[in-house]
């Protein structure tokens, strides 16, 4: 039985680990239709797509079916003035394959005489489709009917308009919504967390903190390499365990004992271990193992150095010993990982 990773940095790991070790069982693919309209947010769609794709790159089987579409079934010009392909003509689309159909909207995107995506919006609605607008893309639920008695995030500039319009609609000051099968974000910056949030309600929470790991290892750098997500929830960790972490970090290839660094910090031991299972999930020793590992999984993928000379790096003396703990904790012996991740990039999945 794989002993796998027990710190924080499973997070930073979880994507190369085998199904096996963060999956119970294999998901359903959901498909998911964006509607781009002319002059769409660039950023609030890749933002929002972002999120469910590294998703499918963190599971065997694909968990989302990313399906672009427009009005006119042609290429649509974004609000940066890049053009992007589609997948089909809005009127194509069968909403009886769909799980979740989301409208993007942006800055300067007309919002007025739309009757195509009203009626895909109203046709989906009466299959269960969960429904999503981005930025603006909420007033198109709305003017559907589709929105009322429903939370929903909208860009602070258009709320006035849209409380005019449609008063039953409830607005909040949230800046992502997920109210039942109604999903809407406010504007570029927060697509990305609205579908998270989707992910988290499928997936889970580990799952998804994984993912946030991924896409967000550069918001904080000042404490190495500890999981974002925690530095994210708890900003004011100690000062002792910012530097027992620097000491572990800057002492890889050599690293000290547990002893030393307590003494390095000046606290004892037993201080040490409470410091770290509070805010690692994992006593000092081990999170040091599963440090050096992860660095060495590192160094497997981006360098073409030997087993040994990354055994030694990672401050194994015996080979025999760094082979079985990364074997214990990626399910898979060090080579072979090697010749995986060297195959999947190669051979991405589709």
């Amino acid at each position: 039985m794989a002993a796998h990773f027990e710190s924080l940095l499973k997070n930073k790991n979880r994507a190369y680990l085998p199904p096996s070790s963060h999956q119970m069982g294999q998901p359903q693919t959901r498909k998911v239709a964006f509607v781009l309209l002319e002059h769409f947010s660039m950023m609030a769609f890749t933002g929002a797509v972002d999120a469910l794709v590294t998703a499918n790159l963190m599971r065997p089987s694909t968990p989302y079916e990313v399906i672009v579409t427009s009005i006119s079934g042609k290429h649509v010009l974004s609000d940066l003035n890049i053009e992007t392909p589609v997948s089909c003509q809005l009127e194509e689309l069968d909403e009886r394959q769909l799980d979740m159909l989301i409208v993007c909207g942006g800055l300067r995107v007309d919002l007025q005489h739309a009757p195509v995506v009203r009626n895909k919006l109203r046709a989906a609605s009466k299959m269960g489709v969960t429904l999503g607008g981005l930025w603006n893309g909420a007033w198109l639920l709305a003017e559907a009917g589709l929105l009322s008695g429903y939370e929903c995030a909208y860009h602070p500039d258009g709320r006035t308009a849209l409380r005019e319009m449609f008063p039953e609609v409830i607005i909040s000051k949230h800046h992502h919504v997920l109210d039942r099968e109604r999903l809407t974000c406010a504007g570029a910056n927060s697509s990305l967390d609205m579908m998270l949030a989707v992910v988290r309600r499928d997936c889970g929470e580990d799952f998804t903190n994984a993912i946030e790991e991924i896409l967000s290892c550069d918001k904080r750098q000042e404490v190495a390499d500890i999981s974002v997500i925690s530095i994210d929830n708890d900003p004011t960790l100690p000062q002792s365990l910012k530097l027992a972490l620097e000491l572990m970090h800057n002492n890889i290839e050599e690293p000290l004992s547990i002893h030393e660094i307590a003494d390095c910090i000046d606290i004892s031991r037993r201080q040490l271990e409470r410091l770290f299972q509070r805010h690692v999930d994992a006593r000092p020793s081990r999170y040091y193992l599963e440090l050096r590992l992860t660095h060495a999984r590192r160094l497997l993928q981006q360098t073409n150095k030997s087993i040994t000379e990354i055994a030694i790096a990672t401050g194994f003396i015996s080979i025999s010993h760094f082979r079985r703990s990364f074997h214990q904790l990626f399910d898979i012996p060090p080579g072979r990982f090697r010749k995986a991740k060297a195959s999947q990039q190669h051979h991405p999945p589709g």
